[in-house]
């Protein structure tokens, strides 16, 4: 069983000294009409440059980049499909933080890339580093989008055509499978979706599998062109937990957990196994405090033996951003070290 040190979502987008934060002062002056899209977009690809620079050296073999563009991991997608305007701030369910509220006046169409663009000029950065030695052939970019049940249900209609939950899903996923098949043609190996609107009612349960079940159609239709690809369902508690069986039945390759945050979870893998690759979230984005290494590395230890043959993944719960930066790097440091304990190659105090 291989054991691959991956990020899972956002990076934080400023730190100390003027260069870290730059994208602070370029989005606050873009705002007063001091400067422009362009400057906004250099200072957004530094820091992008600077995300994958930290997570690499970190130890991360594979890497996003930070979701350093995005505002809020809701409204920087739907922006971007037709038949959808932002409304006002609403509170996110989970992670922490605020979103803009998509407007779907009719069906959502995808008329452009949403990240395929982006996913290329953080390939690009990785490629302009120094590979760390032992880590040739082993880098790679994740690209992350947030799911179609998610942007369905954190949506407002405007419309009757749209009225319906498991239409606006239905609409989501059809322009998400064409932005999964844009990243896939583009080298993306690793597509993280993430599910973090809460299930509620048995109609959500539903309205989420089938955009599951229609990324997967593309993730095929990409492979069967030659295309290698992994397809990563990120659902967050308590979904994860009182889903656990159909979790695994949805048609994902890797199942992503926030063990981190929900010690049941880990129970329940402990206890029942993993009937395909995971992702172990065993540091949290959501607190400062650092993780106990030791304590990090028997909980992985305890569930090594109930993974399936293959590669799985171990890194953070989610995204990092609402850490201070020396804080989301020394969290990443720490779970290369708990690698290297767990397979022996250091003892574990």
């Amino acid at each position: 069983m291989e054991l691959t040190l991956s990020s899972a979502g956002s990076y934080p987008r400023s730190g100390p000294g003027d260069d870290l934060q730059v994208l602070l002062r370029v989005r606050a002056a873009v705002a007063r009409g001091e400067q422009t899209a362009a400057d906004l977009a250099d200072a957004e690809s530094f820091m992008v440059r600077r995300a994958i620079e930290e997570q690499v050296a970190a130890g991360m073999e594979v890497v996003t980049d930070g979701l350093t563009r995005w505002l809020d991991p809701v409204s920087h997608l739907a922006a971007k499909l037709e038949g959808v305007t932002l409304g006002s701030e609403r509170a996110l369910p989970s992670p922490p933080g605020n979103y803009r509220v998509p407007q779907v006046s009719k069906r959502p169409a995808r008329r452009c890339a949403l990240l395929a663009d982006e996913y290329r000029f953080a390939c690009n950065a990785l490629g302009a580093l120094g590979t760390p030695q032992g880590k040739a052939g082993k880098l790679g970019v994740k690209a992350v989008l947030t799911g179609p049940f998610t942007l369905a249900k954190l949506s407002e209609p405007q419309d009757t055509a749209v009225a319906h939950l498991d239409a606006r899903a239905a609409a989501f996923a059809e322009a998400l499978a064409a932005e999964l098949g844009a990243l896939a043609e583009g080298g993306a190996e690793h597509i993280q979706v993430d599910e973090f609107a809460p299930i509620e009612q048995a109609g959500d349960w539903t309205a989420l599998r089938a955009g599951i079940a229609a990324l997967s159609v593309a993730r095929d239709a990409a492979r069967k062109s030659g295309r290698r690809i992994e397809l990563t369902i990120f659902l967050q508690t308590p979904g994860a937990e009182s889903k656990w069986d159909a979790l695994f039945e949805l048609p994902a390759d890797v199942v992503a957990l926030d063990l981190a945050g929900n010690p049941k979870l880990t129970e329940r893998l402990a206890a029942s196994g993993s009937p395909k690759p995971v992702h172990l979230g065993l540091v949290s984005g959501r607190t400062p405090e650092l993780e106990d290494a030791r304590e990090v590395a028997r909980k992985l230890e305890s569930l090594l033996s109930k993974l399936p043959p293959g590669r799985s993944f171990l890194g953070p719960a989610g995204g990092l951003d609402a850490l201070p930066r020396d804080r989301a790097r020394a969290k990443l440091e720490l779970l290369a070290r708990v690698r290297q304990m767990a397979a022996g190659h250091a003892v574990v105090p």
